[in-house]
């Protein structure tokens, strides 16, 4: 008897909360067969899945902050679990009666007429790495929430520092000294220490991110991009994952929210600000590497150049963040890193990365026996300005595309935009010559 039962198709709505999670299942013509309440732990959803599922059920249930722990629970029980995206799902969203007993209905007969707007299910790496990105962007926030109360303290009592920045070295002695009334000693104390732990959390934190990124190619090829850096990258990484599920670049643009708004009615159409759906951590950063940007001397400046004229700064930035998106998904589709970075940041930016991960340095000078440069002693120094095909080798990158190697329409851009002489020089090695500053014969003065 139970063996012809499984063999019923059946559909599971399970509507989760952190204590709860309320299921209801329906058959395969729609009629509600079962509800059931459980508590939201893993004994209690193991207990539920091997007395009320069956292994040829699929369950349904929206995505929240415990939904992975759940779905990996329950997938030895059944044939499929999807996870829907709450935003898509209007028919609970813009429910008129929304109860825990109705969402999980509504969740089950939206599975059984595949009606379900589903979510893509990252690997274990992947969920990982979003925890950490996630995690440090709380520790960040916490830092500057800690540093928000101290300057206010400060603005209440109309104090100024004398030096520029109150969390230096010497602003933190100068907070320690202060002179202040009881309540102010008291909370510039505290927050004081609960910055120093906080801090030192953070760092913590970023050293197991550096690890990690040391060990992935694909960050580090991000890292290529203008204005990325290791944390930029590490979280674009995580929230992209699996490049092959977007069409393109636009469609991964869209995803992480930078694209327009549209109304349309008829025959009239309006364009409004982004949509912002998407992950509001990778946003965020990215319209500040966006910033760090906008002064690149390649096709992403001029890009950035020609938008601000028209649109303004503002409009530009975000326009560059969503460029960036779209160029890092053509990066990682093809295997290539970006092909108009400058070498010296991207040299500075990995070598950043190698020594925060394993705290080795490359020895710097000119190795034994090799004899003195012709500048030697004529206060001049000889600097070595690497390529950037000779940077991406160095450090195991594939290599980028040179100028006789891009596609015709691609070479025309980059004259049209000005930009083919500085492509053509950072693809050559070259060697800069630095004036050596002597230092000055201290003086004696006599009285």
């Amino acid at each position: 008897m139970r063996t012809a039962r499984c063999k019923q198709k059946r559909y599971v709505g399970l509507d989760i909360h952190k204590e709860l999670a309320v299921s209801c299942i329906v058959n395969a013509v729609g009629k509600v067969v079962h509800r059931q309440r459980c508590g939201c732990t893993r004994e209690e959803l193991e207990r539920f899945g091997r007395r009320y599922l069956h292994p040829t059920d699929k369950v349904a249930l929206e995505a929240t902050t415990n939904t992975w722990k759940v779905v990996a629970i329950l997938k030895p029980f059944v044939a499929e679990v999807v996870v829907s995206n709450p935003l898509k799902t209007r028919a609970i969203a813009e429910a008129k009666i929304k109860t825990d007993k109705v969402d999980a209905e509504v969740l089950a007969q939206l599975l059984r007429c595949d009606f379900l707007p589903r979510v893509w299910e990252p690997p274990a790496e992947t969920q990982r790495l979003r925890h950490l990105t996630a995690r440090r962007a709380t520790l960040v926030m916490d830092k500057t929430a800690i540093k928000n109360r101290i300057h206010a303290v400060l603005h209440q009592r109309l104090i100024q520092c004398p030096v520029k920045d109150v969390f230096s070295v010497q602003g933190r002695q100068w907070l320690s000294t202060l002179s202040l009334d009881r309540e102010g000693r008291v909370v510039i104390d505290s927050d004081l220490r609960l910055l120093e732990s906080v801090e030192a959390e953070l760092a913590a934190q970023e050293q197991q991110l550096a690890e990690a990124a040391y060990a992935e190619p694909q960050v580090k090829l991000l890292m290529t991009l203008p204005g990325v850096s290791i944390i930029v990258a590490q979280t674009l990484w995580a929230v992209l994952g699996d490049i092959g599920r977007f069409r393109d670049g636009d469609h991964a643009a869209s995803y992480l929210g930078l694209v327009p708004s549209t109304h349309q009615s008829g025959k009239h159409r309006y364009h409004g600000p982004i949509t912002k759906q998407g992950h509001r951590q990778a946003r965020s950063l990215l319209v500040q590497a966006a910033h760090q940007a906008v002064a690149h001397p390649g096709p992403l400046g001029a890009f950035f150049r020609r938008v601000a004229k028209r649109r303004g700064y503002n409009v530009a930035v975000v326009a560059m963040a969503r460029k960036l998106v779209v160029i890092a998904w053509h990066m990682l589709k093809t295997n290539e890193p970006y092909r108009y970075a400058s070498p010296q940041t991207v040299e500075y930016k990995l070598e950043q990365l190698r020594v925060t991960a394993t705290g080795e340095r490359r020895k710097r000078g000119y190795a034994a026996g090799t004899p003195r440069p012709a500048t030697y002693g004529s206060g001049q120094r000889l600097r070595r300005v690497r390529s950037l095909r000779q940077v991406c080798e160095r450090a195991a990158l594939p290599l980028p595309k040179a100028v006789d190697q891009l596609p015709a329409g691609e070479v025309r851009m980059l004259e049209g935009h000005g930009t083919l002489a500085f492509v053509q020089e950072i693809q050559q090695e070259k060697v800069k010559v630095q004036r050596v500053k002597k230092q000055q014969p201290e003086c004696e003065c006599h009285s």
